[in-house]
């Protein structure tokens, strides 16, 4: 076919008219349906008299059928190129058209006595005429459903990154590839992305609407599968709503964003693309022209004077470009130069943000359907009221009902004024029902509020008080009713709801020692926080005192019910859990990650140890827990320090004898040889003290955590104590030491002499016991622990890591521990601290009373820089082979 012809066919005019005349006739055939079915039908005499016009709505099929048989015939023989990312408007049409005319004969053929109402007909205009019109034989005959000859090229879906594409509804894509596969299934088997654009959309969904609430069944529906979806719809219906009143109050800015990329960007992109044309025709030429032209003559001033915006010609002329540019032997191919269709497509869009916002939300998110399903609309909102998180959303109902009027169409003005009705009676209803709910709850907060007022009045509290001083002098009477307290309703009843929801959140279990990360559970604190400070805003509560009561609560060991408190769950898992498996060996203190971490073991699934005790969940915990709650973790951790203290110091009472002797001949190597193999119980003595030197360590990490915490939140309180801090000199008053370091220790500060230990072990002095023979034991437990130190060279877990920084058996906490165990002794018993630890120059380095000079007169600093690079050379040679694999 020439390309004079293909001009002269206007394929982008009859698209568009055959489209918008399907639409019509569509909704006709709907109406007889509903009409011929409805009520109407029981009165057989008034159906005769709109004989007429359901025989000429049947003719207009027929038109309608020949109109559409002429236009595939005229694109097949013009073999007009289809492609959705080019020729957007050319192909949407064509596929538009085709679902159409499908649907418009599918639901003729649902009309079951359509054979009744045009024979009727017939009969009548013979007797008139003489004559009688086509039969329905022969429109069996004319094989109306015979579309095109090649049906792989009928439906060619491509994804694409073009703005016209964006807004392209998914509901449309599916009528398009479903109805066009069961129109022309024998490319199903054939080819592979047919078959996976047909899987899609049979995921997609249940059905496939027809017209209105007549649909084509895809899939089974099960009514178990939205039964889980109760009352969600009402969240995204009133979201959409809310985009589309954003949308009309901010048009203008949209107008002028839109416009100003029509002239200062689309404007010159076009013009360089359509000079860069190697060939182009005087009719695209002009029409091309005429867009650039268009385009340039735009500015801001016609959206400030409030001028009405008009592009429907531009649009209808890039049409007409995509039908001339799209038949086999135009000199233009669209497809030959995508560049074009890519800037003419966003050139379109823009121009509809200018000009028809209102018709692209309506063709985006109308919801007018929802008038054809009127139980399934009414049941969502019933669903909606009975969910208290989605009443807020309820408005949405009522506001949907303005859709209604967009589902009809010109072709059929008669059921305008039906839908209306509709529309005004459901938007009635839904507001009456919204109004009612608010009534009965007004009415339920003035109830409630007249109790209280009952429960408060003179009369009430002077019966109350007369009735509990009956009570101290007679028994009580049984059966007697007891009145409820003032104020049960609130204070007893929902804060302790607030309180277990913290609880709650810390997903505790006993039984598997399972618990939530402190930094997950300060994240959902913080959001229920939130939400009720928002909540606030609008009830007028005082939010803030709830939150500080209920957080205050949780600080304790236990609440006001008697329940346990994060504190409690988080303290006891600590111990039970984590510190017990440090002890046990199967996680350790590693002081390059600043945090404990976890072993790997050959069949055991343990938790990481580091995701519960680095800096950031030390933090979260001292932020949840609060400086009580640290002060409750410090003080069971203290409990289980001095348990093991008590039986080091019944290890020391056992060999008390022998350990007197090596204390006396520590310089006589003979003799010692002799005696220390009469000690007993030294691997108890290293492994209880490592235990207290794990426990410590903890300790200090919590306290780092709490001292973060403090410093973010109150940094003008945490200055002066750090001062204070600093003015503590080994010359001040012992009394006076332990009250400054103890306001430290509770700020997080970590001090030289831990108070809370030192609290801790003056507990455990027993009355029959003087204060010599407790200083005795504690210089012969340091003893012990010195000649029980080399013991540690034959355990085969005594291997330094680099990485870590540490040992796999944690000895590297007993320098920890010697240090805090033997300043909180010699404190107690008020001795010198540095005088003893001179004996112990092993803790040198982390000791605040020693220094490295004073290591150096003992024990040369050389030999430990040796040791240090024996070690890191070892572990850099273990390390070559397996990087060299």
């Amino acid at each position: 076919m020439s390309l004079t012809s293909a001009y002269q066919h206007k394929l982008a005019e009859k698209l568009t008219i055959l489209n918008d005349r399907g639409q019509g006739v569509l909704i006709r055939m709907y109406n007889i349906k509903k009409q011929h079915l409805g009520p109407v039908h029981r009165e057989k005499a008034e159906i005769i008299r709109f004989l007429t016009n359901y025989y000429q709505s049947f003719v207009d099929v027929m038109e309608f059928r020949d109109h559409v048989y002429e236009l595939l015939n005229t694109i097949d023989a013009c073999q007009c190129h289809f492609d959705i990312s080019l020729n957007f408007d050319f192909t949407r049409s064509y596929l538009d058209l085709i679902v159409t005319y499908t649907s418009v004969i599918l639901l003729l053929s649902r009309i079951e006595d359509r054979r009744i109402l045009i024979g009727m007909y017939n009969c009548a205009h013979e007797m008139l005429h003489g004559h009688r019109n086509q039969g329905a034989e022969q429109w069996r005959s004319a094989q109306l459903l015979s579309l095109i000859s090649t049906p792989p090229a009928m439906i060619n879906p491509a994804n694409s990154d073009t703005m016209a594409c964006e807004y392209l509804s998914v509901e449309v894509m599916e009528r398009w590839i479903i109805i066009g596969f069961l129109l022309c299934h024998g490319c199903l088997n054939s080819n592979s992305q047919c078959q996976q654009l047909w899987k899609l959309c049979l995921q997609g969904s249940l059905y496939i609407t027809l017209i209105r609430e007549d649909v084509l069944q895809v899939h089974k529906v099960t009514e178990d599968l939205f039964s889980s979806f109760k009352g969600s719809i009402a969240e995204l219906l009133f979201l959409l709503e809310e985009i589309r009143a954003l949308i009309q109050r901010h048009i203008k800015v949209i107008q002028q964003y839109h416009l100003q990329y029509l002239a200062r960007f689309d404007c010159l992109v076009l013009s360089d693309i359509i000079q860069n044309l190697s060939v182009c025709p005087e009719e695209e030429s002009i029409i091309m022209s005429s867009f650039v032209s268009t385009l340039s003559s735009l500015n801001l001033k016609q959206v400030d004077n409030g001028d009405t915006f008009e592009f429907s010609g531009l649009r209808l002329d890039w049409f007409r470009l995509q039908a001339y540019t799209s038949v086999a032997k135009a000199p233009l191919h669209l497809h030959e130069n995508p560049d074009l269709a890519k800037v003419m497509n966003l050139i379109v869009f823009h121009s509809r943000m200018l000009d028809s916002v209102d018709k692209m939300l309506v063709e985006t998110s109308d919801l007018s359907t929802f008038c054809f399903h009127l139980r399934t609309f009414e049941k969502m909102f019933a669903m909606t009221l009975e969910e208290p998180t989605m009443l807020r959303y309820a408005i949405a109902f009522p506001l949907i009902c303005a859709h209604f009027v967009h589902c009809t169409h010109e072709m059929c003005p008669e059921e305008y004024p039906h839908l209306k009705n509709h529309g005004l009676h459901h938007c009635n209803s839904f507001l009456e029902e919204l109004a009612k709910q608010t009534s009965n709850c007004v009415l339920e907060i003035c109830a409630e509020q007249r109790n209280l007022s009952e429960q408060h009045c003179a009369t009430t509290i002077s019966k109350a008080k007369n009735k509990k001083i009956m009570k101290q002098r007679q028994t009580p009477r049984r059966g007697e009713p007891e009145r409820d307290k003032p104020g049960a309703e609130s204070h007893r009843k929902n804060r302790s709801i607030v309180t277990k929801a913290i609880v709650c959140l810390a997903g505790y279990n006993a039984t598997t020692q399972e618990i939530v990360r402190p930094s997950e559970l300060l994240a959902g604190v913080k959001a229920y926080i939130s939400f009720i400070q928002s909540l606030a805003q609008f009830l007028g509560a005082d939010a803030s005192r709830v939150i500080r009561n209920a957080l205050l609560q949780q600080t304790q060991p236990l609440d006001s019910g008697g329940e346990q408190t994060i504190t409690t769950l988080y303290t006891n898992w600590y111990l039970e859990s984590l510190l017990r498996q440090a002890s046990s060996g199967t996680i350790i203190l590693s002081p390059a990650m600043q945090a404990f971490i976890s072993l790997p073991r050959e069949g055991e699934q343990n938790f990481s140890a580091e995701e519960f005790s680095d800096i950031s969940e030390m933090r979260a915990l001292a932020e949840l827990l609060g400086p009580y709650g640290m002060k409750f973790l410090s003080e069971n951790l203290m409990w289980h320090v001095t348990s093991q203290i008590v039986e080091l110091k019944k290890l020391v009472v056992e060999n008390m004898d022998i350990l007197v002797q090596i204390r006396s001949n520590f310089s006589k190597p003979d003799l010692m040889a002799s005696l220390l193999p009469q000690l007993t119980g030294a691997d108890s003595v290293l492994k209880r003290m490592t235990i207290i030197g794990v426990i410590l360590s903890f300790r200090a990490m919590a306290q780092e955590g709490l001292r973060e915490a403090l410093s973010s939140h109150c940094p003008f309180l945490m200055g002066p104590i750090e001062c204070l801090k600093e003015f503590v000199t080994p010359d001040t008053d012992i009394k006076v030491t332990l009250s400054v370091f103890e306001l430290a220790s509770a700020a997080g500060l970590g001090c030289d002499i831990d108070p809370a230990l030192v609290a801790a072990i003056a507990n455990l002095k027993a009355d029959t016991s003087s204060s010599e023979e407790e200083y005795k034991v504690a210089c012969l437990l340091l003893i012990f622990l010195a000649v029980s130190l080399p013991l540690l060279a034959t355990d085969p877990s005594s291997f330094y890591s680099i990485e870590k920084d540490g040992y796999n058996n944690n000895i590297h906490c007993l320098t920890k521990a010697i240090i805090q165990v033997s300043a909180a002794l010699f404190t107690l018993y008020n001795k010198n601290i540095e005088t003893h630890l001179k004996e112990f120059l092993v803790v040198v380095e982390e000791s605040s009373f020693l220094t490295l000079d004073m290591l150096e007169s003992c024990f040369p600093y050389v030999l430990l820089r040796n040791a240090y690079r024996e070690v890191s050379r070892a572990f850099h040679l273990n390390r070559v082979p397996a990087s060299t694999h």
